[in-house]
C-alpha cells in the first residue's frame, strides 16, 4: 500500500480496512504482517475497536480468540501464540514462557505468562454499543469479570486498589524510559545473559538480556502471586495501565447491568482505584501522575505519555483535569512538536524522537488521549488529537509509529492498531453518540 494515502475521510476509512482485511488471520489480526505474526492481548483490544465499526463479527472473534488463552486463575496473557508459525518466527516464543508446564494455563494453547493494560471491558462495552448483542456480552462478561478478579488478587500488591505490572512488556509501551530506573536496579547474572557486553550503569530499556531475566525468574516460580508479591524484583504501578484498570471496571459494571449481573462490585472496585490513583500517583509538586516503584518505594522521574492515562476517569476532579491539559498542550509535549504527541517528555535527557516508547507519536497513545478528552467535554484537545492522527496517516500512512516533529513513518508497515483506530475515530466524528 503507497504510504501517502490522500483524499477524504471515506478514502481513509477504505484504506484502513483494507489493512484490517489484510491482517486478518481467520481468528484473530496479526499485529502487522512479518513482523509480529502472533496476537497480542493490547493489540487485539485495539483492533476489535476498529472492527467493531467495520466488521463487528470479527470483532466478537477477535476478543474469542484472545480469551482462549485465558488462564484458570484468570490472567490473560499478552500474547497467544499461533504455533502453526515456525518456532523463530518471533523472539521471544512459546520455549522461553513454557505455558505448556504451567497448571492454570490452558490446554492446547501456548502462552505468555505476562499481562498487559486491561482495556478489554471498555472495548467489549464499545462493541456492544456500536452492534448490541447480548448473547455475546453474556459469554463475554465471565471472562473479564475473571481477568478483573485476579488483577485484584494477585496484582494489588499492597491492597491499595491499584494493580501492579512486573515487567516492562506488561505496561504495553515496552522501552519507555519510566522503566529505566528498576531495571537499572536489576542484577544480571554474571556472563550468563550478557557474557560479550560491556556494563552499564543505566539500561536504555532496550536492554533484552533484563526483559528476559525478569521472565525467567517469573517462570522458574511457576509465575506465582506470593513472588510477584513478595521478591520479584520488577513492581511498579503504572498510571495508564491503572487508567485503563479503571475505565474497564467502570465498563464492567455496565456490561453487568447489561447481561443482569450484580454491577455494585465493580462500582466499588472503581472508586478505590480511583482514588488511589490520587493518592499514591498524583505528584502535586510537578503537577502530573507518575509511576511509583513499589522495591524502591518512590514516584519515578521521567515524564513520559503515561501521565496523561488518568484521563480516562470520568471523576478525575477539574483542577488536575486543567493542569494535564496544560502539560500536554505545552512545549514539553504537543506544544512543540508537529505530530503529536511524542511518548516521553521532550525536554527530558531520556526523549528519543526515533526510540520505540522513548518520543515517538503512537496512534495508540493518541487514541487514548483522545478518549479521555470526550470522556471531560474537551473539544478542542479531542480535535486535535483527531487533526493530527488523521495527518500522520495521509502523510506516512498506517506505520506502527511516527517521528513527532516530521510525520516520518517508522517501525513496522500497515500496522493493524493504526488502522483500527482510525476506524474508530472516523466512526464516532459519523456517529458522536456512539463515541
Amino acid at each position: 500500500m503507497s504510504s501517502r494515502l490522500t483524499g477524504d475521510e471515506t478514502a481513509l476509512w477504505q484504506a484502513a480496512a483494507c489493512v484490517l482485511d489484510a491482517n486478518w488471520t481467520g481468528a484473530a489480526t496479526a499485529a502487522s504482517p512479518g513482523l509480529y505474526p502472533h496476537q497480542w492481548s493490547w493489540d487485539s483490544a485495539f483492533a476489535a475497536l476498529g472492527l467493531a465499526r467495520h466488521r463487528p463479527d470479527r470483532a466478537r472473534r477477535e476478543l474469542l480468540s484472545l480469551f482462549r488463552g485465558q488462564w484458570a486463575d484468570g490472567m490473560l496473557p499478552h500474547i497467544v501464540f499461533n504455533t502453526d508459525l515456525d518456532r523463530r518466527a518471533f523472539f521471544p516464543g512459546p520455549e522461553l514462557w513454557r505455558s505448556d508446564r504451567q497448571p492454570a494455563a490452558p490446554r492446547g494453547v501456548r502462552t505468555s505468562g505476562l499481562t498487559q493494560p486491561p482495556l478489554h471491558a471498555l472495548v467489549a462495552l464499545r462493541l456492544h454499543q456500536a452492534a448490541p448483542d447480548r448473547a455475546f456480552a453474556a459469554r463475554i462478561y465471565p471472562m473479564l469479570a475473571a481477568q478483573h478478579r485476579y488483577l485484584a488478587q494477585v496484582r494489588d500488591l499492597e491492597s491499595s486498589g491499584l494493580i501492579a505490572i512486573c515487567h516492562p512488556w506488561e505496561s504495553g509501551l515496552d522501552n519507555s524510559p519510566a522503566w529505566d530506573r528498576p531495571l537499572g536496579a536489576l542484577d544480571l547474572p554474571p556472563d550468563a545473559f550478557a557474557p560479550d557486553r560491556a556494563p552499564r550503569a543505566l539500561p536504555t530499556g532496550e536492554d533484552y538480556d533484563r526483559y528476559v531475566r525478569l521472565v525467567t525468574l517469573l517462570r522458574d516460580t511457576a509465575y506465582s502471586p506470593a513472588h510477584i508479591r513478595e521478591t520479584h524484583p520488577f513492581a511498579v504501578e503504572d498510571p495508564l495501565v491503572n487508567a485503563a484498570y479503571l475505565a474497564s471496571t467502570h465498563a464492567l459494571a455496565e456490561l453487568a447491568d447489561i447481561v443482569g449481573a450484580d454491577p455494585a462490585p465493580h462500582r466499588e472496585r472503581a472508586a478505590r482505584v480511583h482514588h488511589a490513583l490520587l493518592d499514591r500517583l498524583w505528584d502535586a509538586d510537578t503537577g502530573c501522575f507518575r509511576a511509583r516503584d513499589l522495591r524502591g518505594d518512590r514516584l519515578l522521574p521521567t515524564v513520559t505519555i503515561n501521565a496523561f492515562g488518568p484521563l480516562l476517569d470520568p471523576e478525575l476532579p477539574a483542577p488536575i483535569v486543567r493542569t494535564l491539559v496544560d502539560l500536554l498542550l505545552s512545549a514539553r509535549f504537543a506544544g512543540a512538536t508537529g505530530y503529536p504527541v511524542p511518548t516521553c517528555d521532550i525536554q527530558s535527557p531520556s526523549f528519543d524522537r526515533t526510540g520505540y516508547w522513548r518520543g515517538p507519536t503512537w496512534i495508540s497513545t493518541n487514541w487514548l488521549i483522545w478518549y479521555g478528552a470526550l470522556v471531560h467535554g474537551l473539544p478542542v484537545v479531542a480535535d486535535l488529537l483527531y487533526g493530527s492522527t488523521l495527518r500522520l496517516v495521509r502523510q506516512s500512512g498506517f506505520r506502527e509509529f511516527f517521528d513527532p516533529f516530521d510525520g516520518s513513518g517508522r517501525g513496522g508497515h500497515d500496522h493493524s492498531w493504526s488502522a483500527a483506530l482510525v476506524l474508530d475515530l472516523l466512526g464516532a466524528r459519523r456517529a458522536p453518540r456512539a463515541a
